[in-house]
């Protein structure tokens, strides 16, 4: 919808793929948001925009060895729930590493870093931390963990609050416990955000687990510690009533924002499941507007649900911000959208060792093992999508293999790669289902370059190879997808892609080089 060539109206998700947990805050007339990114290096992807709806990379709030240990953990393990707020020119993002020591902040007076190392925070148990800066200037930090009188029953949760003393980023104080969720016997209250709006504390907070039936609600209080009463109208925000065929589901996790022309608006997770109540993309970052009735927040008037369409917020225009589809590897560092598994210990990777190629060393590790295999690649964002690179390698033994690799995790993945059989080049396409391997296809082929493409419809995958871009043979087609959602893997993440070496459990001098790879959205679909 336009007028007078003026974009009226936005699309959502604004940012589609696996970007969960959003969190916001504004800092005069620009926006800043973070996601959770579990066992992905770089940690904590942060955003910036003018008119929240055209987001543009800034980096990685954890871009540094020292400041994410993400070694042995699961791909659903490691960074959950950051959230960012700004006070007295300082950024902080304060979030949880799961399975390597808990709850810590990070500061920086540049949001594109650097960051601090973290400072780890003492006698804060579980998970989901937020900072809270009251009007005279005290600092403190909600958490979610197990009620202190132990769990009643699976997901006893309760939300605290304690004092953080700012010179030293440590806890002081008495532990305040200030809600346990809107439903009785909630189950996994937790991403807590205090706010002071209009003189009243306002604690939001999503329950239910962050699946089908997650939701957001929210309470409020004359006072910090408490008491806070739930909304009568709780939730605020939920799908789970709509069913399993609705095309937005499990949302929730959110956090608010007022713009400086008074709008005030939720930024929340939710998932697009496709063929069937499957959800490849993961979770992924939707805003919503919000009005104020009787002093409680109204999500998305008129219909109580998230939309895949509104009208834009009353900002000025912000940059369109577009990734380029191929990615021919000429800076001499990696663009932002790239990742890898888990903390790199030794660089396998390189853009210098010849120019314009990404060169990746092959390792001993496996994408099937919780290791940091020889892997760099970047979020699935569409239900549709083609997926093509162009690489040179020779295998040097039947143990080195090097291709494509569509992951959900360790024990569920698609890799097309080249590699030797009874010493002939072949390649191949292996399905991992529950940690079983099993070759799908296998195709001989001889020469030093290879194309290779996957193109995805729905749950349909496709695999194509040769050495001419333009006369590329089907490996094998329509390939069930389904095994890279969470539906069936399990966990948090969404579906990556991208290239993989390995030279599984051997040690190898061997490379591939990676002259580009593309990625190009099908959004008609």
């Amino acid at each position: 919808m336009k007028t007078n060539n003026q974009i009226t109206s936005f699309n959502n998700p604004i940012l589609s793929g696996f970007y969960p947990d959003p969190s916001i805050c504004r800092v005069d007339e620009e926006y800043y948001l973070v996601t959770s990114s579990f066992a992905y290096f770089p940690g904590i992807p942060i955003f910036r925009s003018r008119d929240l709806v055209n987001w543009e990379q800034l980096g990685h709030v954890l871009d540094r060895e020292s400041q994410l240990n993400l070694d042995n953990l699961r791909q659903s393990e490691g960074i959950f729930a950051p959230t960012i707020r700004y006070h007295n020119g300082v950024f902080y993002v304060i979030c949880t590493n799961v399975g390597k020591g808990g709850n810590f902040i990070v500061t920086a007076e540049n949001p594109s870093g650097p960051w601090s190392e973290p400072f780890w925070l003492q006698d804060a148990p579980g998970i989901d931390p937020s900072l809270f800066f009251d009007d005279d200037g005290k600092a403190y930090v909600t958490g979610t963990s197990e009620a202190p009188q132990g769990g009643q029953y699976y997901g006893d949760n309760e939300i605290w609050l304690r004092e953080l003393d700012l010179k030293s980023m440590a806890l002081v104080g008495p532990r305040y416990g200030l809600w346990k969720g809107a439903l009785k016997n909630a189950v996994w209250p937790e991403g807590p955000h205090l706010y002071r709006i209009n003189g009243m504390y306002y604690l939001m907070i999503a329950e239910g687990g962050t699946d089908y039936h997650h939701s957001v609600t929210i309470a409020r209080s004359e006072r910090l510690t408490g008491p806070y009463y739930g909304n009568p109208g709780n939730p605020i925000l939920t799908h789970r009533h709509l069913g399993r065929s609705y095309p937005i589901v499990n949302t929730g996790h959110a956090d608010l924002v007022e713009t400086q022309s008074g709008e005030w608006w939720m930024a929340a997770l939710a998932s697009r499941p496709y063929g069937g109540y499957y959800r490849n993309l993961g979770r992924e970052t939707f805003l919503v507007p919000v009005v104020w009735e009787d002093g409680w927040p109204i999500v998305s008037p008129g219909t109580g649900r998230i939309e895949f369409q509104y009208g834009k917020p009353a900002l000025p225009e912000g940059d369109k911000i577009t990734s380029p589809e191929r990615d021919d590897f000429d800076g001499l560092e990696l663009g932002f959208i790239w990742n890898m598994l888990r903390t790199p210990r030794k660089r396998f990777w390189s853009l210098s060792e010849r120019p314009g190629h990404l060169r990746l060393r092959l390792r001993a590790a496996r994408i099937t093992e919780q290791s940091n295999p020889g892997f760099i690649g970047r979020r699935q964002q569409h239900m549709a999508f083609s997926v093509a690179a162009k690489m040179e390698f020779v295998p040097a033994g039947e143990d080195e293999t090097a291709g494509i690799a569509l992951l959900q995790n360790n024990n569920y993945n698609l890799r097309m790669e080249r590699t030797l059989s009874e010493g002939k080049n072949i390649v191949q396409l292996i399905r991992c289902f529950d940690g079983k391997e099993t070759i799908i296809a296998r195709k001989e082929f001889e020469g030093r370059h290879l194309y290779l493409k996957v193109s995805a419809l729905g749950q349909d995958y496709s695999f194509y190879c040769g050495a001419d871009e333009n006369a590329l043979q089907a490996l094998s087609e329509n390939v069930d997808g389904r095994l890279l959602s969470t539906d069936v893997a399990g966990g948090f993440v969404g579906a990556y892609i991208g290239m993989y070496v390995s030279s599984n459990g051997r040690a190898s001098t061997n490379h591939a080089d990676f002259d580009w790879f593309e990625y190009k959205g099908l959004t008609a679909f």
